[in-house]
């Protein structure tokens, strides 16, 4: 007998909400997007990374000295354990998030509090990985280039020291303030897939790194970090402004979508997509190739008559383009939202383990009814 009065399913567990949170408000019809009640245009404009961590992890903006207090912790966690960069140089060839991946959950055999989930202990293990982080990806980048890992600097801050790491040389100011900016955005979304994906591990009461670890394969999805890559693919096949009506025009007719357009939670443009596209404007007239900062806008205006819809520019169709004009290869795209967002993947942990409840969702019985065994010799 079908069953009766049966649940209504929420294909993909679209606008549920299976807890509370304080962390970050998500208003995607207005295009508004707060930490801890910060709007994050004064974020981006105002605070450092090391600033915004502090507000995600401790829920308050810091003093003067409880900044330094963070800044010497982070600096303080900037290594990486010889076995960890044996085991990135064995896997050199692989994609880099799957080393880093990888690395992630082999940092849990090193770490003295991995077994312990308490609310003191995951602060300090995220902040150890906020710094391990970018440490395994830049050295990861050196050795498939069979160049030796570049030593952490002492003076530099957390974005500035992964751009000296991974190219072996101090940055300008401007490269560091917007590398600065663009963590800052990433810093943290709401129940985004990684972040589910990290709370649904750590409810079981398996550890930071676990959780960090199942984040970062979530993350890998081309359909959850893959849009930045992808937008740069775009622009290079684009080619020259005046091609961009006719590029969505085509995509279009065959239903296919156009990379950095449209998002998940927002129905206005991204509020994270402004300070993106600054950088883009900026970057693209100082190097001397405004074309990818046309291109961009040329799309942007094709995809006009669509915004009425909900399709709108996010943060990835303009962050793909400035990791570019910084010479970062495409493949360290993904990686680099990785590195940004390990504060709020921490966030996100601690809240859970905060009023535990193991994440276990239903699935609703599609399949035949009752039926009788037959014996293997009895199947015809």
């Amino acid at each position: 007998m079908a069953a009766t009065n049966q649940p209504e399913v929420h294909r993909g567990l679209k606008d549920l909400c299976f807890d509370r949170s304080p962390t970050t408000l998500i208003d995607g019809r207005a295009g508004d997007l707060r930490y801890r009640g910060y709007s994050i245009h004064d974020l981006a404009v105002h605070s450092s990374f090391e600033e915004v961590a502090c507000l995600l992890l401790d829920g308050e903006l810091p003093t003067r000295s409880e900044l330094d207090a963070f800044d010497a912790a982070l600096k303080a966690s900037r290594s990486l354990p010889g076995s960890v960069l044996d085991i990135i140089r064995r896997v050199k060839d692989a994609h880099p998030m799957d080393v880093l991946r990888t690395a992630v959950s082999a940092l849990a055999a090193f770490d003295p509090e991995t077994g312990d989930n308490s609310p003191d202990a995951t602060r300090r293990k995220g902040v150890r990985l906020t710094s391990q982080v970018p440490m395994i990806v830049a050295a990861h980048h050196r050795l498939r280039r069979n160049e030796e890992p570049v030593p952490a600097s002492d003076e530099l801050g957390h974005a500035a020291n992964f751009l000296h790491m991974l190219k072996g040389e101090a940055p300008s100011s401007d490269a560091a303030s917007l590398m600065d900016t663009d963590m800052v955005l990433h810093a943290e979304h709401g129940s985004n897939a990684s972040s589910f994906a990290a709370r649904v591990v750590v409810s079981t009461d398996a550890n930071l790194h676990a959780a960090i670890t199942a984040a970062i394969a979530a993350l890998s999805g081309p359909a959850h970090g893959g849009a930045a890559e992808n937008v740069m693919h775009m622009a290079r096949e684009i080619g020259d402004p005046s091609e961009a009506a006719a590029y969505v025009k085509a995509k279009r007719k065959a239903r296919q979508p156009i990379m950095g357009f449209g998002h998940r939670v927002y129905r206005a443009e991204d509020p994270r997509a402004r300070h993106m596209r600054a950088g883009v404007k900026r970057l693209s007239e100082e190097m001397g190739q405004p074309h990818w900062y046309e291109i961009l806008q040329a799309l942007v205006e094709a995809m006009r008559p669509y915004s009425r819809h909900g399709v709108n520019v996010n943060v990835d169709f303009y962050a793909g383009v400035v990791y570019y004009l910084h010479g970062i290869p495409e493949d360290l795209f993904v990686p680099i939202f990785a590195i940004g967002r390990i504060p709020g993947w921490t966030v996100q942990a601690m809240e859970q383990l905060e009023n535990n409840i193991l994440i276990r969702p239903r699935l609703l019985y599609t399949g035949p009814e009752a039926r009788e065994y037959v014996p293997l010799d009895e199947r015809g």
